[in-house]
């Protein structure tokens, strides 16, 4: 029996992002502020506790303005979440935004190299008179904070994860005249590496981060026309005591977009049952206007699959008569190792949630008010 939620909007965003301050929450004393609340519950396995009151990163709001696209923006961030996983389990661990890189650091690290106005400017010099100037690499830094609780029923420091989200298309302007300049992967590689080394040795002259593991992932951001997110290539860990990136690890992510035209082999199963499940939906309603999936993989195998449907209609009948409908071809048309999320969106914004996890038989269905 597939389970029926109907759920207004408002309530669904607080029940999942508040967390009751009550006998469900945990108040204790940190090394850097003089109290923090700590939720005892935990959404899933895979999210990290948040610490309250919530504390942003100095370097937050320069994301926008540095990444191609918002794709890129939510990635650079989840996937630094994910990979940090390796190091620092959400079973011992808590989330804060990086607190360590200032807002005056990252400005000058982002810029150009300049002996005398900018020293510490990670990306390429200007270069020689009248020459055009090699691409700018680094696009944003990322850092993110990992507590851990110490016998002292205090909270304390416990790791660092930094991301380098790396151009592959360096966009410029000259003289009113546009440049596009295409970046391989072998420069992102090495020039990204010896960034992570140096941002690694800067932290460790910082007060407390001499002996705190620091981990750092490369990303790779798509172009600026692209609907798919750019993911992390490889990642590597600086144990505590030590100025550089001890070992890289390569990571094999990619996001797909469905239905494709021409797909490669490893995306072909998928893509024939995304196609036959687009032309259920197209005889639902002829005037259908488009139904886009995006498969995320790790290595060769699938692991998410979000569908995407704006619809045209408003009534509430309507709208239930079609997630029902909706959710008997997800059932028919996708594996159970796959996990599949339908959003439904009209003008009015978000109608019907349809989520089935990987190996469960039975999808859970929000209908929103």
């Amino acid at each position: 029996m597939k389970r029926f939620w109907w759920i207004p909007a408002c309530i669904l965003l607080l029940s999942a992002c508040v967390p009751s301050q009550t006998n469900e929450t945990e108040v204790i004393g940190t090394e850097e502020v003089e109290t923090a609340i700590i939720p005892s519950m935990q959404l899933d396995d895979q999210f990290y506790r948040t610490l309250l009151p919530y504390k942003q990163s100095a370097t937050r709001g320069k994301i926008v303005n540095r990444m191609n696209s918002r794709y890129d923006i939510e990635e650079a961030e989840k996937g630094l979440l994910r990979l940090s996983q390796n190091q620092f389990s959400p079973d011992d661990y808590y989330f804060q935004e990086g607190q360590k890189i200032t807002d005056e650091e990252v400005t000058a690290w982002l810029g150009r190299y300049h002996p005398e106005d900018n020293p510490t400017g990670l990306n390429a010099a200007e270069g020689g008179e009248g020459a055009n100037a090699p691409p700018q690499i680094l696009a944003h830094i990322i850092e993110q904070n990992y507590l851990v609780k110490t016998n002292e029923d205090t909270i304390r420091l416990g790791g660092v994860s930094v991301g380098l989200a790396l151009n592959s298309i360096y966009y410029s302007e000259n003289e009113g005249v546009s440049r596009e300049e295409a970046i391989s992967q072998e420069q992102l590689d090495t020039e990204g590496k010896r960034m992570a080394n140096e941002i690694v040795n800067r932290l460790r002259q910082k007060e407390g981060m001499a002996d705190i593991p620091i981990t750092v992932g490369l990303f790779r951001q798509k172009s600026r026309n692209t609907i798919t997110a750019g993911t992390y290539f490889t990642y590597g860990a600086a144990p505590g005591g030590q100025n550089a990136v001890a070992n890289w690890n390569p990571i094999s992510e990619e996001y797909v977009i469905f239905p494709s035209s021409n797909p490669e082999e490893k995306y072909r199963e998928v893509d024939t049952a995304f196609k036959n499940f687009k032309q259920d939906v197209e005889e639902y309603f002829s005037n259908f206007t488009s139904v886009i999936g995006t498969g995320f993989y790790q290595g060769d195998d699938i692991r998410k699959l979000q569908v995407e449907i704006p619809i045209q209609f408003y009534g509430s009948a309507e709208v239930i008569g079609f997630t029902q409908y909706l959710t008997g071809l997800v059932m028919k048309h996708f594996p159970e190792n796959i996990q599949v999320e339908v959003d439904i969106n009209s003008i009015n914004g978000a109608e019907a949630l349809i989520l089935r996890k990987t190996n469960e038989t039975e999808p859970v269905v929000h209908i929103y008010e």
